[in-house]
């Protein structure tokens, strides 16, 4: 017997104070359509996808099963806020690769780009240790608050506003990453 697919509709998450701006079919179908271009781009390269956590682990799961090659994964977590409120821009290791990246072609995916502070920092950590290439895949990309404007974005599933997003991954002081849309929180003091 076949087991049945367990889809989340977005009418089961109700919450008046979100409002949804991509939907699951919309993320589904972009997450394809960037597979796709990474399988093309990376055909005979020896690929490493780097999931920053905590907030890619939802995009990576969907994007590497997106991506018809041989590939290894491994996780990176880092902070930038040293009990602050804004980035600083200095970067903290809280858990660094488990394996080495020389010689091998590295994909960075990350959940939001807005700043580039610490991401921009991150780079040019994982230049330092060898790999031949490292390029970006970013779920989201909310450009308006950039700083580092330089930094250049290989893959990108959507563009958003700047606006307070969550869902698929993204949150609200740990909550909401189990949503399989994008919203935007109307009333953050509220999330």
């Amino acid at each position: 017997m076949a087991a049945e697919s367990t889809q989340f509709a977005s009418t089961e998450f109700t919450n008046p104070n979100l409002e949804v701006l991509f939907s699951e079919k919309e993320i589904q179908d972009r997450i394809k359509e960037l597979g796709a271009h990474i399988t093309s781009d990376y055909q005979g390269k020896d690929l490493v996808l780097v999931s920053v956590l905590k907030g890619s682990c939802v995009f990576l799961a969907d994007l590497m099963r997106a991506i018809d090659l041989k590939l290894t994964i491994d996780f990176m977590s880092v902070s930038s806020y040293k009990n602050e409120l804004k980035s600083t821009g200095d970067v903290e290791i809280l858990k660094d690769l488990s394996n080495s990246i020389r010689g091998k072609d590295v994909l960075v995916v990350e959940d939001i780009i807005d700043t580039g502070l610490t991401l921009s920092r991150l780079l040019d950590i994982l230049g330092s240790r060898g790999a031949n290439s490292i390029k970006l895949a970013s779920f989201l990309d909310k450009p308006e608050p950039r700083i580092k404007t330089e930094l250049s974005i290989d893959y990108t599933g959507f563009v958003v506003p700047n606006k307070f997003v969550v869902g698929y991954g993204l949150d609200a002081a740990g909550r909401y990453r189990n949503l399989p849309f994008i919203a935007v929180v109307k009333d953050p003091s509220a999330a």
